[in-house]
């Protein structure tokens, strides 16, 4: 499943069908804490039974692309991060990324589900992974090569919901992500499992990972959008 656009998606132009643009502070990942840009698409091929973007499935409007990087420029932030929904499930996003990257040098992240080939994300722009676990319902809908697509640039997600999805990201850990270099993030998912218990197991295993907090949950309690 892709969403494709008519206009120049194999080149620098075209549209995207897009949710939300806004600014806020990043609150997953390495990058949590910073001021950001977010461009968050339209469209998912996946139903994950906690997900909190429901909403991003359907709807948004097309923007042309220029557009879309005429606001992230106006925004003078130096960092921009590109989410969903699925952002690889429109290909005209491709060079719209290697451009923002390379030539106006920004810090471009792109959060995918890890359904669709990383592959085609350019050297210049860093991937932020989530491995779907059992919970999730989606876990047979991983594309598993992007394991070793991975680079020490990238980061991974684990969203955990109960201890079994705990013990399926330790084997991903031992087995999969064997020898990954980059840095590891484990978050609970709100509501069904608590932050501190977590914490309890991921410090109980001696695990090396970084146990995540959505900041701008914290922040921003109860908005959906926008944050």
């Amino acid at each position: 499943m892709t969403i494709q656009e008519s206009e120049g998606s194999n080149a620098f132009g075209g549209r995207l069908r897009v949710s939300e643009t806004f600014v806020s502070i990043q609150g997953e990942a390495g990058r949590a804490g910073r001021p950001t840009f977010f461009l968050r698409l339209t469209g998912c091929a996946l139903r994950c039974r906690w997900c909190d973007s429901t909403w991003a499935f359907a709807g948004g409007k097309w923007l042309e692309v220029e557009d879309i990087r005429r606001q992230i420029l106006d925004s003078h932030l130096p960092s921009v991060c590109v989410t969903g929904g699925e952002p690889l499930l429109q290909p005209a996003v491709i060079p719209l990324l290697e451009r923002l990257a390379k030539e106006d040098e920004l810090d471009v992240v792109v959060e995918t589900g890890g359904d669709q080939d990383i592959s085609v994300l350019p050297a210049s722009v860093h991937c932020v992974l989530d491995i779907k676990l059992p919970s999730s319902g989606m876990e047979e809908r991983m594309r598993r090569e992007n394991w070793r697509r991975l680079r020490t640039t990238d980061e991974v997600k684990f969203v955990i919901a109960d201890r079994g999805d705990y013990e399926a990201a330790r084997r991903h850990l031992a087995n999969s992500l064997h020898g990954f270099g980059g840095r590891v993030f484990f978050g609970a998912v709100e509501g069904m499992l608590k932050s501190s218990m977590l914490a309890e197991w991921i410090i109980s295993d001696r695990l090396d990972v970084a146990l995540q907090l959505q900041m701008h949950k914290i922040l921003w309690p109860g908005r959906e959008r926008g944050v």
